[in-house]
Order: structure tokens, then C-alpha cells, then sequence
């Protein structure tokens, strides 16, 4: 006990009970994506009421494990038990989210990857010592493939329909054939995305990662579109080229330097090209993020974001909580002249950014 402090039991236990539940929501987290890689989530899609038995028969799994996995799933509300019948069944809305990956509320991405952001906490423990951050290539794997699938419903669903649409001229001058360069790209989703939407306009990604920028080649042939994708290895500060449009999806606040990357930006556009800038949606003050989205936003950001900039040149570490101001001060002191936020969902920030 904390010695000469008055404790109110009730404030305690009030808090007790929060940290178990968060407890039991780390673990479920867990449960997802054993749910996710089994496919017992998509078995249940639309099949009704099912026994464990039922479910493990569909899946090739095991009875017991499943049934344990059941009942967890169902005391975390997300199955339903029918006691009478012994019988666990999945709401239409949760199998939207859990077993469909192309809606726009698809979650599975999001468990995996924070569980994979999760493996690291010894790295990130030491990095708290020794300031030196933990580069993203030094994470599991598995956060790579997370980070791609979480975004992917999203951009499915704004990218074209409405962010492109947000910026002054822009969609014509691809509908024409333009020259996009998508710094930062990851797996590629969003430069297949916009590659599908704009077949007269050919498209570059960049990103310092090899080992995903190998994956994003062999999803652009997948997709039928490597015609006219290029997926090359090449850092934000460096990759060569003149574009009409630059874009960067999610990726400025985790760079070391995002003033000199803005800087190459500004100088790889061509005369009245444009910067699409998305990052997480955010409030400049941190009174005005504790919300649920601030807490997913600034966990993930202690574990992965922020680190991976303090691993790099000048470790700006922006946050994934960066806001409009501060953001609009690292474009400017880039040279950019024109900031405006051109449109927003509840997660993200659409910037347009012009010389």
C-alpha cells in the first residue's frame, strides 16, 4: 500500500475490474486470429446454430479445442450461445467484420496486426532504455501482412469514391494518364487499387522494405495490373522519378525524417503535380484523443510508429497522433505552400499538398 495516500476501495476495484477486462481483451485478441488462420470464423458465416462438433468437422480441427475456443469467444459476446441446444452461432453483423475481407468493417487485419506489434514488446522494452527505436523490418513478420490487411477495406472503400475525388484536379489528370508514385507502399494495396481504377495511368510504389516490396510484385501480377505497376526498393528520401501525383498512405509519421522526405516529394512532382497525405485522423492536443481511437492509435504508435523513426535518421518520431498542425509544419517547412485537410474518415486525415 501506498503509504500516507487515502484509497477509495471502490475507485480500486473499479480499476481492477477495467485491467482484467483489458486483460481478457489482449487474450481474445489472440483468439481472433487462431479464429482468423483456422478458418472457423468463415465456417460459421451464414452457416446457423452449430455444435463444436459441427464447427471442428467443418474446419478440420479438433472438438475440444474448438469448444474452449467457443465458449471464450462467446463470454468476449463475439458468438452467440444457445444454452438449450448447445449450439454457437455468428451474427450476420459480426461475420462482416470477422469473416468478409472485403468489407470496409473487416477487423481481422487489425488482430493481427497488433498481436504480431505485441511479439515485440521485449525490443521495445530495451528501445525505451537505449533511445535507438526498433526499425519496422525488425518485427515479426506477421505485422507486415496485418498492417496491409487492416488498411485494405479502407482504401477499398474512400481511396477511389471519395479521397481522389477531394483533390482539385486530380482524378481527371488520371482518368487521362498520369504518373503516380506511392511512397512508402508496403504490400501495394493502394497502388493496385488505383492502378485498377486508372488503367491509362501507370503507377511506381516505393518502399525501403525488400521483403515487402517482393510481396507487392507478386500481388500486382495476382491483380493482373504489373503491366503497368512498378514495385521498386527505394527510401522516401531517395526514390527517383517525377510524378503528377506522389502519395504517401500511413507511412509519413513512422519516417525518421518526414521534413527531408517531404522535401523529395516536393521536388519529384512535376509542374502542378499534387502530394495525396493520409494519416491517422487525430486532434492536435492529447486531451482531445482519449477516445477509443486515440487509444488504438497511441498504443500502437508506442510499440511500432515511433520507434521505427527514432531507429532513423533524425528520429523525428511524429506519433501516430501527429494532428493537422503538426503536420501542416512539416510540409511547410518543406517548401509546400498549399495544405488543406480535402476530406476525412474516423480514422484518417486526406491531405492535399501542393508546391
Amino acid at each position: 500500500m501506498i503509504e500516507g495516500t487515502t484509497i477509495d476501495e471502490a475507485k480500486l476495484n473499479g480499476f481492477v475490474n477495467k485491467a482484467l477486462g483489458d486483460i481478457g481483451a489482449a487474450l481474445t485478441a489472440s483468439l481472433v486470429v487462431v479464429g482468423d488462420k483456422l478458418g472457423l470464423y468463415r465456417a460459421m458465416a451464414q452457416a446457423g446454430p452449430l455444435t463444436p462438433a459441427e464447427l471442428a468437422d467443418r474446419t478440420g480441427t479438433t472438438e475440444r479445442s474448438v469448444r474452449e475456443w467457443l465458449a471464450a469467444q462467446a463470454a468476449a459476446e463475439y458468438v452467440e450461445y444457445d444454452a438449450s441446444a448447445g449450439r454457437y452461432s455468428l451474427p450476420a453483423e459480426h461475420a462482416i467484420a470477422l469473416a468478409d475481407e472485403q468489407s470496409p468493417a473487416c477487423v481481422l487485419g487489425g488482430f493481427q496486426a497488433m498481436t504480431a506489434a505485441m511479439r515485440s514488446a521485449p525490443k521495445v522494452t530495451e528501445a525505451f532504455r537505449n533511445g535507438c527505436g526498433l526499425g519496422w523490418h525488425e518485427h515479426d513478420p506477421e505485422l507486415f501482412e496485418g498492417v496491409e490487411r487492416f488498411f485494405r477495406p479502407g482504401y477499398n472503400a474512400n481511396l477511389v469514391s471519395s479521397w481522389i475525388p477531394a483533390l482539385e484536379g486530380v482524378q481527371a489528370k488520371l482518368t487521362a494518364g498520369g504518373h503516380v508514385a506511392d511512397i512508402g507502399c508496403g504490400h501495394g494495396a493502394s497502388t493496385i487499387i488505383m492502378a485498377q481504377a486508372f488503367p491509362r495511368s501507370t503507377f511506381v510504389g516505393f518502399d525501403y522494405h525488400r521483403e515487402s516490396i517482393e510481396q507487392a510484385r507478386a500481388r500486382a501480377v495476382q491483380a493482373g495490373v504489373s503491366d503497368r505497376v512498378k514495385f521498386e526498393v527505394a527510401k522516401a528520401k531517395d526514390y527517383p522519378g517525377t510524378y503528377d501525383l506522389a502519395a504517401c498512405f500511413d507511412c509519413l509519421h513512422d519516417m525518421g525524417d518526414p521534413v527531408g522526405a517531404a522535401a523529395h516529394v516536393r521536388q519529384s512532382l512535376k509542374p502542378g503535380g499534387t502530394w495525396l497525405l493520409v494519416e491517422p485522423n487525430a486532434a492536435d492536443r492529447v486531451e482531445d484523443n482519449l477516445n477509443p481511437v486515440g487509444r488504438l492509435f497511441y498504443s500502437v504508435s508506442t510499440l511500432v510508429c515511433t520507434q521505427a523513426s527514432l531507429a532513423q535518421e533524425v528520429g523525428t518520431a511524429l506519433g501516430a497522433q501527429a494532428g493537422e498542425a503538426r503536420l501542416r509544419a512539416v510540409v511547410t517547412r518543406a517548401g509546400f505552400r498549399h495544405f488543406r485537410v480535402a476530406t476525412q474518415t474516423p480514422f484518417n486525415l486526406v491531405c492535399e499538398v501542393r508546391p
